[in-house]
């Protein structure tokens, strides 16, 4: 017999409907406009990292994020606005992941990654009482936490520096993004402090996303990660704005996606005709949000936070 019970309790089920309402108080407070767009669209994300779900007989993909529907509404002159909006992402599924799931995404007019870190760290203030988060760049958390400069460091040394911490690994060759993640998510994230929510910002040029990249000596992606407790909670840019530059960085993922096997994504043509048009200079963040229930109810799977996990859907 099919267990129809929800996973969640109804204290929890309570609690986050509690949570919902105090992030629209929060955003209603200061004037921040909350929007609604589709769940599906002809296009999908081309991250070779994040697999989207296609709609069999139509031409239709579920979003894996609100973000490039917002950017037509920011170019269109709609101003600062925020979704809490279902997502969905194939093959994610474990304690901190279900296919289907929560994500709160805002953006903000005329602002960089730095003022929205300070409004991500109000937020998670007013929800779940978190003290000052701490800010370090990428290259100081890689500094403190796995005592090696990702940026002075070649792929060599990285791989001599996983094989010291005893890190078993192959195939990744000389890919020094690769070899980056590696140490970020072995030696870095669990060594960050646990009492304090953790932004690192400043991250390498070549994981810019859509993020802006700052020039200089060495070109950095104006885009941030916030972590907490041995889990991210968002990743935030200084958006990009330039139409050409996405098309570019969208063609080389599809180049990277074919690489590795994985099918090419059909590209978002109108969020481009929306970038070609104008979006004006904002900062925007994605933060999961059954992640922050997960803090707020004291659990460490997200199952217990869900309604229905995406085995008793």
């Amino acid at each position: 017999m099919s267990d129809w019970r929800p996973a969640a309790s109804p204290a929890v089920l309570r609690l986050r409907a509690r949570i919902l309402g105090r992030i629209r108080a929060f955003f209603q407070a200061r004037g921040v406009l909350e929007v609604e767009t589709p769940c599906l669209s002809r296009a999908a994300n081309p991250d070779p990292h994040i697999e989207s779900f296609r709609l069999a007989g139509v031409s239709r993909w579920l979003h894996t994020s609100p973000e490039f529907a917002m950017k037509r509404l920011l170019a269109a002159g709609i101003g600062d606005c925020f979704q809490i909006a279902r997502v969905f992402r194939a093959g994610e599924a474990g304690r901190r992941h279900n296919p289907e799931f929560t994500l709160l995404e805002w953006y903000r007019v005329s602002w960089d990654h730095h003022r929205l870190m300070d409004e991500v760290d109000a937020l998670l203030g007013e929800l779940l009482d978190a003290p000052p988060a701490r800010r370090l760049t990428y290259r100081e958390a890689f500094l403190e936490f796995a005592d090696i400069d990702p940026f002075g460091t070649d792929a060599a040394g990285l791989r001599a520096r996983a094989d010291e911490a005893g890190i078993a690994v192959s195939g990744l060759g000389e890919d020094l993004d690769a070899w980056r993640d590696l140490l970020l998510t072995h030696l870095v994230e669990p060594n960050l402090p646990r009492e304090t929510p953790v932004f690192l910002h400043d991250w390498p040029a070549s994981q810019a996303a859509l993020a802006r990249i700052r020039p200089g000596t060495r070109p950095l992606a104006e885009r941030f990660e916030l972590f907490w407790r041995g889990m991210e909670l968002a990743n935030g840019y200084h958006e990009l704005t330039d139409a050409a530059e996405q098309r570019r960085r969208f063609e080389r993922e599809n180049t990277r996606r074919h690489a590795t096997g994985l099918p090419p994504m059909p590209l978002d043509d109108a969020l481009l005709a929306a970038l070609d048009h104008g979006l004006p200079p904002c900062a925007g963040v994605a933060l999961g949000v059954d992640r922050l229930l997960m803090l707020a109810a004291g659990v460490d799977d997200i199952r217990q936070v869900l309604a229905f996990d995406w085995e008793r859907a």
